[in-house]
């Protein structure tokens, strides 16, 4: 049976991959969805299965109130992607979808005794460290909640522009720094799965020296990525960056 047609809405998986040794699961940025990582699975190894995190509030779940806690969010994408871990598997989150990815690594192992093969995080300095910009930007009055976005480049120009369209996205985008800025980092014994690091060199929001503070989170290997761009270098890199996943997502599938 493919992902697509099992129970639960929380996960899409565009090449449905049964013979996979590994699977990656990839969560989103702040107001971002599948279609971020929708090319994915044709430009990684076939011995990879590429499965896409539909948080409540955009997608398919476009009806369904998002979630601004990041307690809340993990508890429910662990009890909802558990019959997934039934196989090796790494996960890859981008900015927010950093912090839910590490927080669900150390959920999965606390509390069902899972092993994640490996972490990969974008785009956001380590959890243990306070932000540097103090702004509340879920609460900015509406102009200035746009000057933000526009600030960190992640939100194309078409929706800035419209009305109508913000409108649609703003509840999300809302609520999603809500959950950011609302995070607390709790202290825990670092993860035994190797964690990777990519970051922007121009990143407003994170310097190479707070992305390089994730290998205290980490036992085993670590590594640092760091390539020409802002806060969303993914746009601008995103060969490079699936050529350095494609290798190290190949060398976990011979392993297991």
């Amino acid at each position: 049976m493919t992902l697509n047609k099992m129970s639960t809405p929380w996960l899409a998986c565009p090449k449905p991959n049964p013979n996979a040794r590994l699977r990656l699961f990839c969560f989103p940025h702040a107001g971002g969805g599948i279609l971020n990582y929708y090319t994915w699975p044709r430009e990684l190894p076939d011995s990879v299965e590429v499965c896409l995190a539909q948080l409540p509030g955009r997608d398919s779940r476009r009806n369904e109130s998002p979630i601004t806690r990041a307690p809340a969010m993990v508890r429910e994408a662990a009890r909802e992607l558990l019959p997934y871990f039934d196989k090796p598997f790494a996960l890859f989150g981008h900015s927010m979808g950093s912090l839910i990815s590490f927080e669900l690594v150390r959920l999965l192992r606390k509390e069902y005794g899972i092993r994640t093969r490996h972490l990969f995080v974008s785009g956001h300095r380590a959890p243990q460290l306070p932000r540097r910009n103090q702004t509340i930007v879920h609460k900015l009055p509406e102009q200035e909640f746009l000057d933000e976005l526009k600030r960190l480049n992640g939100t194309p120009k078409t929706v800035l522009d419209s009305p109508e369209l913000m409108s649609m996205m703003a509840p999300v985008l809302r609520a999603d720094f809500e959950l950011v800025e609302t995070y607390v980092y709790l202290e825990e014994p670092p993860l035994d799965c190797p964690i990777m690091v990519f970051g922007g060199l121009s990143d407003p929001e994170t310097t190479e020296a707070e992305a390089g503070a994730w290998r205290t989170q980490t036992k085993a290997m670590f590594s640092l990525k760091m390539f020409p761009g802002d806060h969303f270098f993914l746009n601008d890199v995103r060969a490079q960056v699936l050529r350095i996943l494609y290798q190290r997502l190949e060398q976990l599938a011979l392993l297991t």
